[in-house]
């Protein structure tokens, strides 16, 4: 079984590298996204979120992130 690292283009599947095989070869992909991340690595980055802030800076974040009455008002550039 070979690796090979690959691009999607369009819904074509592009190599980064030419694989060693003939033309018309068939073949079977099995897909993975580097620095997938399953359930347990994502609670533990969650858990990161607030670390070096303060009491003071973790409440204000929180206000600001629970805070619903700026999600839909027009902002001027």
């Amino acid at each position: 079984m070979n690796t090979i690292e690959a691009v999607c283009e369009g819904g074509i599947f592009r190599p980064l590298v030419p694989p060693e095989l003939f033309d018309g070869q068939h073949v079977r992909i099995l897909l993975e996204a580097p620095g997938e991340k399953d359930a347990d690595d994502m609670l533990e980055l969650a858990a990161q979120v607030y670390d070096g802030l303060s009491a003071q800076d973790v409440d204000e974040t929180e206000d600001i992130a629970f805070s619903r009455k700026n999600f839909f008002r027009e902002r001027e550039c």
